[in-house]
């Protein structure tokens, strides 16, 4: 499978081609508490290794993808392509190959989990076990927003399920073991920490909320397991930033909560259905925490609540903070899409959250998504939003009359008929409290509470 590069940052997908690259040196400093138990005398973590290993498999698909060969460069030179406007790119199927590796979660039921990207497009699915037997796999599901897929084998020998951690547990600096099928070398081990958590943005998938690592992650890693040092899985290895496009000791795993919701839906009914809150909103910057009285950099800022959502029911308001999932704290609107989407309707969750500098909980019961989840909305560094709108004062406060296209107050979202009707946490009335506030506020600090009909939402 080709390995796909992402441009400044360059993302690469873990599954890929097969060759190799092995750990760094061990740490000194690596506990040895697994070996311990074991009554050996040198620190070690093969105890660990050799129980988590026998749930990870090597996956090798075949199938064949439709390419489009354009015009060759040297005809383009001369003109071919518009001495031919109607030439179409010749469409054609070219078979592929490629490498991966999945993660046992069911012995009895021969379950498998892997990534979207490392099965996609596969006409047949071949599954290799530790012990070197190679079955047959069959597709049970996938979910492509969130790079996840299940396969089934049927094996008449005794199969290892691995064990689920809980991944809201993990902590950054926690040791963790990366297992895998890096470079179709074979089934590789290697070690590191947990760099980070909730990280997201990275456009890798459309719901992303990764655990980081430094464990050395490789092409043919995809779907490979990421353990602790119970032999736990901790996360499913997606992704790696490789500028030379291999490991530079920062890889991306799927938490394993978030790989247990996705596996139920699918289990249950065959793809997956996701939880909708119905807000829309963007991440905390620290001048709006600022101006919203929030010490705090991390969270998700709410700028509007959906009618009839599971948010408005639970008395959710826009310009709220939402700081933690049942007690677990978020950091960042990324983060909070991704768990709710993956949770799945009909479930109760609490929400922390942050209104007027105090802190409070709400029980939210989530609803089904209809496809029409809210996103993240622009930010801007200007206090001039309201320039290009033209305004006038009414007794329910500032009317938007006009907006000058192309203007600030246009790529701002404003819309002729808005009713400006306060400023971060302040009510505005009149032309002069609203101009006298903006004089005031610092550079990047303003957000505009908007009334558009019945709804009422925070432009910024």
């Amino acid at each position: 499978m080709k390995k796909r590069f992402f441009a400044l940052s360059s993302l690469v997908l873990a599954a890929g081609l097969a060759f190799s690259a092995q750990a760094s040196d061990a740490d000194n400093t690596i506990i040895g508490a697994a070996a311990a138990s074991e009554g050996t005398a040198v620190p070690s973590l093969a105890p660990v290794a050799e129980r988590a290993s026998q749930s990870v498999v090597t996956i090798s698909v075949s199938g064949k993808k439709t390419v489009k060969s354009s015009i060759p460069e040297q005809f383009r030179f001369f003109g071919f392509d518009d001495m031919f406007p109607g030439l179409q790119p010749e469409q054609r199927e070219t078979p592929f190959q490629a490498l991966g590796s999945g993660i046992i979660i069911d012995a009895e039921k021969g379950y498998i989990i892997t990534n979207f990207h490392v099965v996609d497009g596969a006409d047949s699915i071949k599954v290799t076990t530790k012990d070197g037997t190679e079955y047959t796999a069959k597709k049970i599901g996938t979910d492509k927003q969130s790079d996840f897929a299940i396969v089934q084998i049927k094996s008449d020998k005794k199969l290892t399920a691995i064990p689920f951690a809980d991944s809201d547990k993990v902590r950054v600096g926690d040791f963790v073991l990366a297992i895998g099928n890096p470079f179709g070398l074979g089934q590789t081990v290697t070690h590191g920490i947990v760099s980070a958590l909730g990280r997201s943005g990275l456009n890798i998938e459309n719901f992303e909320n990764f655990i980081q690592t430094d464990a050395a992650i490789n092409s043919g890693n995809s779907g490979g397991a990421l353990v602790n040092l119970k032999g736990e899985l901790v996360g499913m290895n997606t992704a790696i930033i490789a500028p030379s496009g291999g490991n530079v000791g920062i890889g991306f795993s799927i938490p394993s909560n978030m790989l247990k919701d996705l596996t139920g839906q699918i289990v249950k009914f065959g793809e997956v259905h996701r939880g909708f809150l119905g807000i829309m909103g963007g991440e905390l910057s620290p001048d709006i925490a600022k101006a919203f009285d929030y010490e705090s950099k991390k969270g998700a800022f709410v700028n509007q609540v959906m009618k009839g959502s599971a948010a408005e029911e639970a008395g959710i308001k826009a310009g709220d903070i939402i700081t933690s999932i049942n007690g677990m704290k978020i950091n960042s609107f990324g983060e909070l899409r991704a768990k709710i989407a993956t949770m799945g309707p009909g479930k109760t969750i609490k929400l922390g959250i942050v209104r007027d500098g105090k802190e409070q909980t709400v029980s939210v019961v989530l609803k089904e998504d209809d496809g029409k989840s809210g996103s993240a909305a622009a930010a801007s560094d200007s206090i001039d939003l309201i320039k290009g709108a033209g305004l006038r004062e009414t007794d329910n406060g500032i009317e938007v009359v006009s907006v000058a296209k192309g203007s600030a107050a246009e790529k701002m979202g404003i819309k002729k008929g808005d009713l400006i009707t306060g400023v971060n946490r302040k009510s505005v009335k009149t032309m002069k409290e609203l101009h006298e506030i903006l004089d005031k506020a610092e550079r990047g600090t303003v957000a505009l509470r908007i009334q558009r009909g019945n709804v009422t939402l925070f432009i910024w």
